[in-house]
């Protein structure tokens, strides 16, 4: 989607994510703690600050200094003790901690309070870069605030999504919930959240307004968006049975939501055309449809081959909109430049579900017992669409040396287990991971379905370059005690 960096948050990382990001050219903010000495909750970090955040740092830094894709060293997310002294000795201390080991990047901490007579962590003067969460709309009074200094969006949008779910009216924002004493009580039924980034809790903002507000404001460095995938845990806005967040650019089954075209065309160089919701509605029934756009002018609209006019971008617009009374048939967007054709994008009204499509993301793997290939179960139609509102349960069949290490849909509230060899579609989809074992040899994975044409896909798994096989390994192994 165009993403060029990753905080982590808020714990030091696994060593392979950036030796992954070192190979993959991704730059990464690395976050030591998430409290000090004050509680976030009674069992967490400040139980252990005191006797072990000298070591801990110093490890973190230490173990982690020679990654180049490491550009700087957060010392701290949202610390409580922003509002009073210990703050300041604090961030001198932790500060002085980095410097000492490794002088050559900046040191940042994500604060929350952008004023300065609030943060007693800003006042220790020692942070060479501002990062602020949140509360974009003071972002234009930071130059002010704090001359002279550098800024960066640690954390912005926190907006709610559920993959190919729509709530109308597009542009009405609902705040899940109001504040931090109310309890949600106008949320959907469904546990579900609009896709059409209009939801939000009341400290957070739509993705367009989050980021719309990073471009206007250029003394901001650049944003780090909450969060780039659903993650178990902080459900919000709902209670049980969500058990997911759903902050995600991406689902939790690792599938784009809309949002995520969003930022991929503003991001790339690449042209973009992204056309939403689905078309299956009531007849009748007034649909909003979006398109995120770029490289071109405009975009048309097209019902049945009818034009429902063309649209152009205007002001802070990040996406351009279109209330169209519902047919069933094909809705079809076309982007232009220069009056000539860029992108084409259509979606279809759906027929029954009629069929499984088993795609794999690697169909090579290594024999070593690790290796991964992750299956996208895509319900479709007889002509091949996708067929959004589908909630087939599908069975994974596997033959040969692999075994299901995994399932999802990527619905929030999903009380289906992830270690499982089915799983129900979700708005259509659903993922199986494949695990090799030990032995080399071909894999063949079945989807099937009641009532539906299945799908099988074949992976092929080959020792590694240099690896031996369990007998060499044991030869090796005497021979090594000998």
């Amino acid at each position: 989607m165009g993403c060029n960096a990753i905080r982590m948050s808020h714990n030091p990382p696994a060593p392979e994510l950036l030796d992954l990001c070192d190979r993959m050219g991704f730059l990464v903010m690395d976050e030591a703690f998430d409290m000090w000495q004050k509680k976030k909750n009674g069992k967490d970090y400040h139980l252990d600050f005191k006797h072990w955040h000298r070591r801990d740092l110093e490890d973190q830094i230490r173990r982690d200094r020679n990654h180049p894709s490491v550009f700087i060293w957060s010392i701290g997310n949202e610390i409580r003790e922003q509002f009073d002294s210990t703050g300041t000795r604090l961030a001198k201390e932790l500060t002085a901690l980095v410097k000492q080991l490794d002088s050559t990047r900046p040191v940042t901490s994500a604060l929350t309070e952008q004023e300065p007579d609030k943060n007693f962590i800003s006042q220790a003067g020692v942070l060479d870069v501002l990062s602020f969460n949140y509360k974009h709309a003071e972002y234009p009074k930071l130059p002010q605030r704090f001359p002279g200094q550098i800024f960066l969006a640690t954390e912005t949008a926190a907006a709610f999504e559920t993959r190919g779910h729509y709530d109308l009216p597009s542009d009405s924002v609902r705040i899940w919930p109001l504040d931090g004493k109310t309890k949600l009580t106008t949320g959907n039924l469904d546990f579900t959240a609009s896709s059409y980034d209009n939801a939000r809790p009341y400290w957070g903002a739509t993705h367009e307004a989050a980021w719309g507000a990073i471009k206007q404001n250029p003394h901001l460095t650049g944003t780090f968006v909450w969060s780039g995938f659903d993650y178990l845990g902080e459900p919000l806005p709902y209670p049980w049975p969500a058990h997911s967040s759903y902050f995600g650019v991406i689902d939790l089954a690792g599938f784009p939501k809309d949002a995520y075209y969003l930022y991929q065309s503003e991001w790339t160089n690449q042209p973009v055309l992204h056309l939403l919701p689905h078309w299956n509605w009531r007849p009748g029934q007034t649909v909003d449809v979006w398109a995120y756009y770029s490289q071109a002018d405009e975009v048309e609209l097209l019902l049945n081959g009818k034009s429902l006019g063309t649209r152009k971008k205007q002001g802070a617009d990040l996406h351009v909109l279109w209330r169209v009374p519902y047919a069933p048939g094909t809705l079809q967007a076309v982007s232009r430049k220069g009056g000539q054709t860029v992108l084409t994008r259509t979606i279809n009204t759906t027929a029954p579900a009629a069929k499984i499509e088993l795609t794999a993301d690697r169909s090579k793997l290594q024999a070593d017992g690790k290796d991964l290939s992750f299956l996208t179960v895509r319900v479709l139609d007889a002509a091949g669409n996708l067929v959004p509102d589908a909630a087939n349960l599908v069975q994974f069949a596997v033959n040969g040396p692999g075994l299901v290490a995994g399932v999802d849909n990527g619905y929030q509230a999903s009380l289906e287990p992830f270690k499982a060899d089915s799983r129900k579609a979700y708005n259509g989809m659903c993922l199986a991971i494949i695990q090799t074992t030990e032995k080399e040899g071909t894999i063949t994975v079945q989807a099937t379905a009641d009532n539906l044409t299945p799908a099988a896909v074949t992976l092929t798994s080959t020792a590694a370059p240099g690896a031996f096989s369990g007998k060499e390994q044991a030869s090796q192994s005497h021979a090594a005690k000998n």
